[in-house]
């Protein structure tokens, strides 16, 4: 049999390499490298019955399983790598698993049996995980200038950061990484990320920013979602240059109700404003609900703000020392460029 090709990961590149993930679905849709098309050997279900059957009877009768498993599935691969490939001629294939394991090895040997071209990647994703941590460990370790956008609730940080970056300043969105926009209403038309795949997105982003001399972030909180905020970003907070921006209060309820669109998801916003019933008085919390049943959600939100996050914003900003540089408008463009001439400052 021909011997094994390997390339390690530092070596590979979107221009010239076509990578295959061959993990199961959940372990795909949990992270993968930037780019890898899905390739799964094995169905999740799949990939747990073989691991019991290793568990508890035998390595060699999980193999056996496995192959009963795989030798179907083969033609499939083998035309779906194929067609890839049309696509891109002049990029090589690689394979990869977990760890560089049986996975991707048996595949690659098959696949090169057949005559096509391939590499397995050595250590498998583990490789390109333990590359995340060194380089977020490095990241931790240093000092860096830090410019946070700050607001109450709906002063439209998050489109602000959006434009900015689209005309190339340093911005990492925290909020676009997790998947979530960080209120009781963050999981709301998104798809909320894995810690892995928070962990991996930052880990490109700051790649692409390793020679700006500073990084733009929107104020968060430790935890967006379900993913945790590494502590050098969060320190923006307290030690980097504070913008604050300041719009009227009926233009924050508007842009919220623009951005989570509750006709569209009533249910969900009612599960999530019913979530606050033991933080908000009862009094309070049975006009909210008169609100939701009239579909008033304008009203809605501007209770939420006067009786929740506003108090909650006003509290958590008592901890800063930072500089702290206030805009103010009730226009989106007048204000983005007031904030462009504060952030050109540092550039």
């Amino acid at each position: 049999m021909e011997e094994l090709r390997t390339i390690q990961l530092n070596d590979i590149d979107s221009d010239s390499h076509l990578l295959f993930d061959v993990r199961s679905p959940k372990e795909y849709d949990e992270y993968h490298i930037p780019g890898a098309k899905c390739l799964s050997i094995f169905s999740n279900d799949e990939r747990a019955e073989i691991g019991t059957i290793y568990k508890q009877k035998s390595k060699e009768q999980a193999v056996e399983r496995g192959l009963e498993i795989v030798a179907p599935k083969l033609p499939n691969f083998y035309k779906t790598i194929k067609n890839e490939m049309a696509k891109y001629p002049e990029k090589q294939v690689v394979i990869y698993c977990a760890r560089g394991g049986m996975r991707s090895k048996s595949l690659v040997q098959t696949m090169s049996m057949l005559g096509i071209d391939c590499l397995q990647l050595e250590g498998g994703i583990r490789s390109y995980r333990k590359q995340i941590e060194r380089t977020l460990n490095e990241y931790s370790q240093k000092a860096h200038e830090i410019i946070v956008l700050e607001g109450y609730t709906g002063t439209m940080k998050t489109k602000f950061l959006e434009k900015l970056q689209e005309e190339g300043y340093p911005v990492i969105n925290l909020e676009k990484m997790a998947g979530h926009k960080g209120s009781i209403f963050g999981r709301i038309g998104e798809e909320p990320a894995s810690q892995k795949k928070f962990e991996s997105r930052l880990y490109e982003r700051l790649n692409e920013l390793k020679k700006a001399p500073i990084l733009i972030i929107e104020s968060e909180s430790k935890r967006i979602g379900r993913v945790i905020v590494p502590d050098f970003l969060l320190e923006g907070k307290y030690s980097g240059t504070r913008i604050h921006i300041n719009i009227p209060f009926g233009m924050r309820v508007q842009y919220i109700c623009e951005v989570y669109d509750p006709q569209l998801h009533k249910k969900e916003i009612e599960e999530a404003v019913l979530k606050l019933t033991n933080r908000i008085p009862s009094s309070i919390m049975s006009e909210i609900k008169e609100a939701l049943l009239k579909q008033d959600y304008e009203k809605v939100v501007s209770f939420l703000l006067e009786n929740y996050y506003d108090p909650k914003y006003e509290y958590a900003e008592q901890k800063y020392e930072s500089p702290c540089i206030h805009v103010s408008g009730d226009s989106f463009d007048y204000l983005y460029n007031e904030i462009q001439d504060e952030i050109n400052k540092f550039l």
